[in-house]
């Protein structure tokens, strides 16, 4: 019986692992497989812009479950990708781990079979784990309430900004974290009753918090959290918000950190949403607005050049914080708004601001396309383009569609007016489309932004767009099946001459880059891509 046990599907060890996460009985399960449940916890490590002439640093990233009686399992990030689906709506839950029985792997970590949510089961049919991401949704609503705890290395005496300051970044005006995340959010969440309070000092010098392994700073991230939050006199109420921004007054790994972390504070375990922030981050909102997004669980978005960089989509602050961004005199670099799959995820977009097109839909119609910044927009601002005819869109890779516009008081430097478009994998992972063959290195280029007149065929040959006129509030566009035609249309590669620049540019963390200006319409008449047969790059066509 455990030899079938171990054969089988998916699906079923799904369905195993989500009886024993609700307490029923599956004897059978626990034989074939270890489950441990506990809180998911995720952090990612984001570094500065390089300095002149040097390489970007890469981003970090941790998984561990933290169990119920305080002991922590470390997760392997790339198996629990796959194993969940999507990850990143698991971040802060109560979830259900199955680990692959001993002996069957020549490893010394224990490989991951499969992830799912233990506090929230919603359908009653087997689940599969490429819906686990629709059926682990967790919105994020209402008020939010963040403390700042200002902390000084007991070996350091800076204090770089005053408690004004960090107060004043929860404002609700123009260029200030209440503001922002009001708007972005389309008031779904505010930060009322926010408060900041500080500097303490820690108890220790930093040396204790960030040491040496295999030659490189790491900062112990629990550590800091309990020590600086336990720094903080009990009349600082850590209880009642939903996350907690530290702020350090010298550099820690060479990271700012956001996600979740749990502590034992005041003699009571501690799990919050939490950020940590050197000088550099806490300087300027953008990077401060990215940890936080962490903090709600948003991963980081990617572009589709195919590189290892995970910093060079300045369509989403969850990416590119730097580029194409608005300065602020007070607060630095302003935060742009994350994508539509971003807000999507926290469940932001109201369904009747969503369109989906499933796969083998043969209708051909008209779509308005509002930017995805208004807040009181009357059409759709999400159109997702599904590869699956199954009632959920999301079981497999989709492309979502938004408008963007070069405007306001955050997207006031962005590349262009257009249709962005991005690839949404399995993994949760949503990549800006570039037409451009090859991809640019940023996507801030022209290949990234679609506009009248140009049409895109989807990889798979399923569904094509063609941007049929801008309106005052954004776009419409025509979606359907692509023509069937007696010979393919060839691939049409754009001269080297006539492409368009790209670079990685450093940016001081004091001050935002505009790289706004849009560059100049190229000449020639199409932009390369997928021909109708589906055989070669995506791409757009221009055609006017």
């Amino acid at each position: 019986m455990k030899g079938k046990l171990n054969k089988m599907s998916r699906g079923a060890r799904i369905t195993a692992m989500l009886a024993v996460a609700c307490g029923l009985s599956f004897a059978t399960a626990l034989h074939a497989q270890t489950i441990e449940q506990g809180l998911l916890q995720l952090e990612w490590g984001d570094p500065p812009p390089a300095a002149a002439g040097q390489a970007r640093l890469s981003p970090r990233f941790n998984a561990s479950l933290l169990k119920d009686d305080g002991s922590r399992i470390p997760l392997d990030p790339a198996q629990a990708r796959l194993a969940a689906g999507d990850l990143y709506v698991l971040a802060n839950r109560r979830v259900a781990v199955a680990f692959a029985p001993p002996g069957r792997v020549m490893s010394s970590a224990p490989a991951i079979q499969a992830i799912v949510p233990a506090d929230r089961v919603t359908q009653s049919a087997p689940v599969h784990a490429a819906n686990a991401r629709v059926m682990a949704a967790a919105p994020i609503n209402g008020v939010t309430r963040w403390v700042t705890l200002m902390c000084k290395f007991s070996d350091a005496a800076d204090e770089q900004k005053d408690l004004a300051f960090f107060q004043s970044q929860y404002g609700e005006g123009v260029g200030q974290l209440g503001h922002y995340w009001r708007e972005v959010s389309y008031n779904k969440i505010n930060l009322a009753g926010s408060t900041a309070h500080g500097w303490y000092t820690l108890p220790s010098p930093r040396s204790t918090y960030v040491t040496k392994v295999d030659g490189k700073d790491k900062a112990d991230l629990n550590k800091l959290f309990a020590d600086c939050a336990s720094a903080a006199p009990d009349t600082v109420d850590l209880n009642a918000p939903v996350g907690i921004n530290m702020m350090f007054n010298g550099d820690l790994d060479g990271f700012a950190w956001g996600g979740q972390s749990c502590a034992t504070v005041r003699g009571a375990r501690l799990c919050k949403r939490v950020t940590w922030n050197p000088p550099w981050s806490f300087r300027n909102l953008a990077p401060l607005a990215h940890e936080m997004g962490h903090g709600y669980g948003l991963p980081h978005s990617d572009n589709s050049d195919g590189d290892s960089d995970t910093y060079d989509n300045p369509w989403d602050v969850m990416s590119d914080s730097w580029n194409n961004a608005v300065g602020d005199a007070t607060y630095g670099t302003r935060p742009k708004h994350i994508n539509i799959f971003q807000r999507h995820r926290l469940s932001w977009v109201d369904a009747a601001r969503q369109r989906v097109v499933p796969l083998g839909d043969l209708a051909t119609r008209d779509i308005a396309l509002d930017y995805a910044h208004l807040t009181g927009s009357a059409n759709a601002q999400m159109l997702v383009l599904s590869l699956s005819p199954q009632a959920d869109p999301y079981a497999t890779v989709v492309y979502t569609l938004e408008a963007r516009k070069r405007e306001g008081t955050y997207e006031g430097n962005l590349a262009g007016n257009a249709v962005i478009i991005h690839k949404v994998e399995r993994s949760g992972t949503a990549y800006s489309i570039d037409a451009d063959v090859p991809a640019a290195n940023r996507s801030n280029n022209e290949g990234s932004m679609f506009k009248v007149g140009e049409r895109w065929v989807t990889p798979e040959a399923s569904h094509l767009v063609t941007i049929k006129a801008q309106t005052a509030t954004g776009f419409v566009l025509t979606v359907g099946p692509p023509r069937v035609m007696s010979s393919p249309l060839p691939a049409l590669v754009r001269p080297a001459a006539v492409s368009a620049p790209s670079s990685s540019i450093a940016v001081p963390a004091t001050s935002a880059t505009n790289t706004a200006s849009a560059p100049p319409r190229r000449a020639t008449p199409s932009r390369c891509g997928t021909r109708r047969d589906g055989k070669a790059a995506s791409c757009a066509l221009r055609e006017r």
